[in-house]
């Protein structure tokens, strides 16, 4: 048997690292729907935070068997990290409430231009045309299968700006730290995780009280309800490290585009589990096309010149440098 090259074996840690990553964020979605949408557990932004919990003793155990080697992040870092983290976690839940389906699916396509842009002024990248025309292949076929009725409101909208944002630079944010401070993923998550942890189960029931007009511990906890936040929890685990790893491995657009994959894959399983109302041909022409652009992507930004960086500036998205 002929020995594997090394591009292979990039290649076969690409598409494990990409597996990995929809498999764990596919299954997190679905055991979250099962959750809210059927036991009527509303608290996401505290539940959350119990996912960092269990993010963080996975840190803590693996850094305990030698596995994490001792790392530096400054603290003015980790708070920015912290800040862009948990503004993306409690603006997209109140994008979602104040704001139609639609127009809070419009909202979310909207990362993938502003993580470019951010690409193009921090990191010098230039897209190909290819590259370019995938994209918007991407968004529109995401959006023909997930938006309906789109409605805006001031309040609505200057929610989904602030997720937007938020989203975009702590995604940019965990590439940019891993390259600058030399961190691997776990080394990351051992930093941010602890962190997030603190403040949303601080702050989470707070915030869902907010948004439900529920106080989570008055919830009723029976057996089914705490197996699903414990397996929520657990694979949180994976969802959380498979993003760092994700991200390292390729860029925050990358993430993006590519991860739309699991927008598919979540409407595909929610006919199967949760029945077939609202599959029609506009779904189904949506899902082909976004699936028709992600493959197009992979192939237009892997050639030479489909996305590459003129130059090697170190900047920071706060203030263009370091």
């Amino acid at each position: 048997m002929a020995p594997v090259s090394k591009a292979e074996r990039k290649a076969l840690m690409d598409a494990g690292t990409w597996i990995f990553n929809v498999v764990t964020s596919v299954g997190i979605i679905m055991v979250n729907k099962a959750l809210m949408a059927t036991h009527g557990y509303s608290f996401a932004t505290t539940l959350t935070g119990l996912h960092f919990a269990t993010t963080t003793l996975m840190t803590v155990v693996m850094r305990w068997l030698g596995y994490v080697q001792p790392s530096h992040l400054p603290l003015p870092e980790l708070i920015k990290f912290m800040v862009f983290a948990n503004l993306s976690i409690v603006g997209m839940n109140v994008s979602l409430m104040w704001n139609s389906v639609g127009f809070y699916q419009i909202a979310k396509l909207c990362i993938i231009p502003v993580l470019c842009l951010f690409e193009v002024v921090f990191d010098n990248f230039r897209y190909s045309r290819g590259t370019k025309l995938s994209i918007m292949v991407v968004l529109l076929g995401v959006g023909v299968c997930t938006v309906s009725d789109v409605s805006v409101n001031t309040r609505g909208l200057a929610a989904a700006a602030v997720a937007v944002w938020s989203t975009a630079l702590q995604q940019y944010y965990v590439h940019y730290l891993q390259k600058k401070y030399s961190l691997g993923s776990f080394n990351l998550l051992g930093h941010t995780a602890p962190a997030q942890m603190a403040s949303l189960l601080v702050l989470g029931p707070f915030v869902d009280y907010w948004l439900t007009n529920k106080k989570v511990y008055s919830f009723d906890y029976s057996p089914i309800v705490i197996f699903f936040i414990v397996l929520s929890c657990i694979i949180a685990i994976g969802t959380n490290l498979s993003q760092f790893i994700c991200i390292g491995r390729f860029t925050a657009v990358s993430f993006q585009v590519l991860g739309h994959m699991k927008t598919i894959l979540v409407l595909i399983l929610g006919f199967i589990f949760f029945g077939k109302e609202g599959l029609n041909l506009q779904v189904a022409l949506g899902m082909l096309l976004a699936v028709v652009g992600m493959i197009w992507y992979g192939n237009a930004s892997s050639k030479p010149g489909g996305k590459e960086r003129l130059s090697h500036p170190e900047k920071s998205p706060e203030d263009g440098r370091v």
